[in-house]
């Protein structure tokens, strides 16, 4: 088994290069595009498995966001040392333009997002979390106006039922392998993974798709046929 390999090929993607444009008008920017588009062109490239499960959905319809992944790894546990204290230095790590992503091992049963989360990763400037797992305070979390993605809402917090075990280190959600920097971006279809090296190649393909589309649409309007529309060069 060739370890040494793997170490440098998840070295590689750990690398956090600078985008072209800054940070926030990247994900303004994919933010004025939609999921779908930018998932056609991930197919285009051969990645045809960058979606997280498709029961992980915003708590609300309008909810969109991109970010930066900063990502959480957990799992259940009964265990609650230095709990409290872990989960703060955890939050404390957070930056301006992140987007919290946790993978939750599975998990079904407990809330890793809350209200006072919420108000304490939005005074850091995070932009919102996506949680293979739950959410609790809901209608708290609502009035904040912060994009949350989650599989399900219940009343039981983590202490004593759930775990955090590291932050900022590779996580996997369904099939989907998720690296610290690597560009999230969620909305009404849900989230798809975009990994940072492409992340700025695929914005601009994304934007043509969105600009093209106002072509078809008006093809389609002015009552052309669908075989004539293809002929155009549009597609359905």
């Amino acid at each position: 088994m060739n370890l040494e390999k793997y170490e440098a090929q998840l070295k590689a993607q750990m690398e956090n290069k600078p985008f072209p444009i800054p940070d926030e008008e990247l994900c303004r920017r994919y933010e004025d595009v939609f999921v779908s588009a930018v998932n056609d062109v991930l197919r285009e490239e051969g990645l045809i498995s960058q979606t997280l499960p498709n029961n992980i959905m915003p708590l609300r319809d309008d909810m969109k966001v991109c970010g930066i992944a900063f990502t959480v790894k957990g799992a259940p546990s009964l265990d609650l040392k230095d709990e409290m204290q872990e989960r703060a230095k955890m939050l404390e790590a957070i930056q301006p333009g992140n987007v919290v992503v946790w993978d939750t091992s599975g998990d079904t049963f407990s809330a890793q997002w809350g209200e006072i989360m919420t108000m304490t990763s939005k005074k850091r400037g995070c932009r919102g979390a996506i949680v293979d797992g739950g959410v609790r305070d809901t209608n708290k979390v609502l009035e904040q106006d912060f994009p949350v993605f989650c599989k399900y809402r219940t009343s039981n917090g983590m202490l004593g039922r759930f775990r955090t075990t590291g932050w900022q280190v590779p996580i996997m959600i369904g099939e989907v392998k998720i690296f610290p920097g690597d560009v999230v971006f969620g909305d009404i279809d849900g989230v798809i993974v975009i990994p940072r090296a492409m992340a700025y190649d695929v914005l601009l393909r994304a934007e043509a798709i969105r600009d093209n589309e106002v072509g078809i649409k008006k093809m389609v309007g002015s009552g052309m046929t669908p075989t004539e529309v293809v002929k155009q060069g549009g597609y359905f």
